[in-house]
């Protein structure tokens, strides 16, 4: 059984040995056995402790070369005392495991303090290693090994041994590595050996009274402490409680009101009071746009832009959304198509107002009171009596709005828009009509349909109010035709975020009612083949009318003097007929 000398192990054949020693000792980093220094060959660690360690001569690791004369020396079953062995061998795992391991603290050697050493030709030792090897001198500064160097033999210089690289002593300890990070690593140990109560402690601070607890339990019962106002200092724990809670409802109310702000926001955008552009400017992009995708000229654009320039300036509405001659083509058609109904009612003769590219989206209540006036031009006593004998464009009607309240009509209403409608898209509705006839000399009535009042969420009370609004019209006792043309005025109907006019009402042979309405979001046809298709989108039943609440406005008259003051005193609270 042959023992390496350097490790302790123990192999069978000496090639093996051979083998051992060449791979682990040979080609890794050769140190000192006794005090790590680092070394680039065998001879140098030979020279190295005869000098600094006579004691260890037994313990020299032999050259390679030389390994059958080493092993030889020592007889198979002899072998050294156990603990110098023991020692050995634990000294040469961590000289070879050291560059591994970094984190292991190899065992303190006998000396202390940094290690330095030079050669030097004053004090000369000689050490023999075989025959053919020759002396080499070598001193050690201060008794300490030290770092190897070459010197001249026989005048002859020849470097030997090469100056190692730069090493690092611990403080604390005898040491030397040669990686900062190593050494760090190292003395953070020893920092942590000497205050193990202080490492990898971490401190939670209370949010109270900032005292430092060792973990987040301490810690949640010391603030328990300070919130329980049976335990401590219960006065100061309750006002603390009491600023807590009074910071979170100042939190919440401030986020409350972002909210409503926002939500402010949205609704403004939604009505057109955002100040985002009104008629013109939505006109002016829409056509844009369309010279933009090659929908239409430049030299066209231009021409539009210059027609409506002119048609703001006059307060005239254009007519390119107009269609004449409606309630006469619903007679028409009942009387020469329709079989399955008994009577129809119809309103006096209205002109159908379409939404344009300037108020898609916003301008049916603007229109629905176009239609409204144009059948009030052609009724008496409204036509004599009312100053303005064209129907105004929607910039033109918004003027007008504005001007009423002016004039005191509405000041809830008023405050709502901020007393400016020229210019936005804002939404308007049955008040806002209302204020507009009170303005203009004509007596008007809103009639409220609050709730549903028939199966299926439907309004039947609406259906029989508005039949009962046209029969107001027939008094004679003889039997009524089937199309019956009344000089009444049409209804304006409202509900959420749509309204229409009614221009009449039909009864089937059944006994049910259907509305006919003209949509101002729709366009209307009125030529032969098309009439058919455009009375499907007039006629509306019951089970199409199923919003939960609905406004009707209808005109019964014109206005005296006193009586519009009196109606312009009694708009501050509007009172609508409410049904049921």
């Amino acid at each position: 059984m042959l023992t390496c000398e350097v490790c302790g192990e123990e192999l069978l054949l000496e090639e093996d040995m051979k083998t051992h020693l060449l791979l682990v000792h040979l080609e890794s980093d050769l140190h000192c056995p006794l005090c790590f220094l680092p070394a680039d060959s065998y001879d140098q660690v030979h020279a190295h402790m005869s000098e600094a360690h006579p004691e260890g001569q037994d313990n020299l690791p032999k050259h390679p070369s030389s390994t059958s004369a080493s092993t030889s020396r020592v007889p198979v079953g002899q072998s050294e005392d156990a603990p110098a062995k023991k020692a050995k061998c634990i000294r040469a795992s961590t000289l070879v495991n050291l560059k591994s391991q970094e984190q292991e603290i190899p065992p303190e050697p006998e000396h202390t303090g940094p290690v330095s050493g030079t050669l030097s030709a004053e004090e000369p030792e000689t050490s023999q290693e075989s025959d053919n090897s020759q002396p080499r001198e070598l001193c050690s500064s201060g008794g300490r090994p030290g770092s190897f160097q070459a010197m001249e033999r026989s005048g002859e210089p020849e470097q030997w041994l090469k100056s190692p690289q730069r090493l690092l002593s611990c403080p604390m300890c005898a040491l030397v590595c040669s990686s900062p990070s190593v050494l760090q690593e190292h003395v953070e140990l020893h920092l942590e050996e000497q205050n193990p109560e202080k490492a990898g402690r971490m401190l939670w601070e209370c949010p109270v009274c900032s005292a430092e607890c060792t973990d987040s339990v301490v810690l949640q019962e010391h603030v328990e402490l300070h919130l329980d106002p049976c335990a401590g200092n219960s006065s100061t724990d309750l006002k603390l409680a009491v600023q807590l809670q009074q910071e979170e409802e100042d939190r919440r109310r401030r986020e409350e009101a972002w909210q409503e702000k926002e939500h402010f926001k949205k609704l403004q955008k939604h009505y057109g009071l955002d100040g985002s552009g009104g008629y013109r400017r939505q006109m002016e992009k829409t056509m844009e746009r369309e010279v933009a995708r090659g929908l239409l000229a430049p030299a066209d654009f231009h021409c539009k832009k210059a027609d409506l320039m002119e048609s703001l300036a006059s307060g005239i509405d254009d007519g390119r959304s107009r269609t004449c001659g409606a309630v006469e083509a619903l007679t028409e058609f009942y009387q020469t198509k329709v079989r399955d109904c008994v009577h129809v009612w119809l309103c006096a003769d209205t002109d159908h107002f379409g939404a344009s590219t300037g108020d898609k989206g916003w301008g049916c209540g603007y229109r629905n009171f176009q239609m409204l006036l144009s059948s009030l031009h052609r009724t008496e006593p409204y036509a004599s009596s009312l100053q303005e004998k064209a129907v105004p464009s929607i910039p033109q009607v918004q003027r007008m709005i504005e001007e009423a309240w002016k004039a005191g009509l509405d000041p809830q209403g008023a405050s709502h828009f901020n007393q400016r409608l020229q210019g936005t898209r804002a939404w308007i509705g049955a008040t806002d009509i209302y204020v507009l006839l009170t303005w203009l000399g004509v007596r008007a009535r809103i009639v409220d349909f609050h709730q549903p009042t028939g199966p299926g969420d439907t309004h039947p009370r609406l259906f029989d109010w508005v039949r009962q609004y046209f029969l107001q019209s027939s008094q004679s006792s003889r039997l009524p035709p089937k199309v019956i043309r009344t000089s009444l005025p049409p209804l304006y109907l409202q509900h959420q975020g749509h309204s229409r006019t009614v221009v009449g009402v039909e009864q089937k042979k059944n006994g049910s009612l259907c509305l006919l309405l003209l949509d101002p979001g729709s366009t209307l046809s009125l030529s032969s083949d098309a009439v058919s298709a455009a009375i499907r989108h007039i006629r509306k039943f019951p089970s199409s009318l199923k919003h939960k609440q609905y406004q009707l406005l209808t005109v019964q008259g014109v206005l005296s003097a006193e009586d519009k003051q009196a109606a312009v005193f009694n708009s501050r609270t509007f009172c609508a007929e409410r049904i049921p």
